[in-house]
């Protein structure tokens, strides 16, 4: 395995493009509703894109067809935006969105409620949030990642909810994926050591029941294999030599 070492210079890049997928996502929070289409979404997202002159990540990317992966309810990750897929009252949406700023990426992801949601689809987003609020605290030179897979994991299952297993966080930079894979559950002192210079993505896919995931019919995204509901969360942080940074943090 071999992970990428960012210089401060291409961290500061990676810290432009968080903070311009932050603002764009901002955008996007606020335009969810009742009976809006995930294909408006795209298209504000787009727009935006265009506006700030950035790269879209997502675009293209294995064939995907949208700017941003639109994930309502039992889909986990990845779902394709689509103008027949309008947003009820009650429903939940995940939106993962990521660009390209001079040649570097970030990537970032929230799930919020359309409308009222229900008490315990509230505490669903509220864990998972807070799994990867953990999981960023964790973090430090000399812990392994799997020492951070393990804080975020024992949290979860504390929690009573499902972790899904198939799917996990990932290096930035260069390329939207790089090394390393961090799993949101796994044993502590396992796993490469976290060092100044690395750039990577934590991102708790949560379920409220089963873990398991399977296809969704649209060929793209992933849904709950039980039809439960699921909810992510993902930041973009650099380890540099003045501590630990979220790039992505929404301000």
């Amino acid at each position: 395995m071999s992970i990428k070492i960012k210089t401060e210079k291409e961290i500061e890049l990676i810290a432009e493009s968080g903070q311009i997928a932050s603002k764009i996502m901002k955008k996007l929070i606020e335009a969810v509703h009742p009976g809006v289409s995930t294909k408006e979404l795209d298209d504000l997202a787009r727009s935006l894109i265009a506006k700030h002159k950035v790269k879209a990540a997502f675009l293209d990317y294995g064939g995907f067809p949208g700017v941003i992966c639109a994930s309502i309810n039992e889909e986990v990750v990845h779902g394709a935006p689509h103008k027949e897929e309008i947003l009820k009252e009650g429903d939940i949406i995940s939106l993962d969105f990521g660009v390209a700023y001079q040649g570097y990426y970030s990537d970032m992801a929230v799930t919020v409620g359309v409308g009222e949601i229900s008490p315990e689809t509230q505490r669903l987003l509220r864990v998972t949030k807070k799994a990867l609020k953990r999981g960023i605290a964790k973090i430090r030179t000399g812990l392994t990642f799997g020492d951070v897979s393990n804080t975020i994991g024992r949290y979860l299952e504390d929690q009573g909810f499902g972790i899904v297993r198939e799917l996990s966080g990932h290096g930035i930079g260069r390329d939207l994926h790089e090394e390393p894979q961090i799993s949101n559950f796994g044993k502590r002192k396992t796993g490469p050591k976290i060092e100044v210079g690395m750039v990577f993505c934590l991102e708790p896919m949560v379920t409220m029941g089963d873990w398991r995931v399977k296809k969704s019919k649209d060929g793209y995204g992933y849904s709950t294999s039980d039809g439960s509901l699921s909810a992510h969360f993902e930041h973009t942080i650099a380890v540099t030599k003045n501590g630990v940074k979220v790039l992505t943090e929404m301000k």
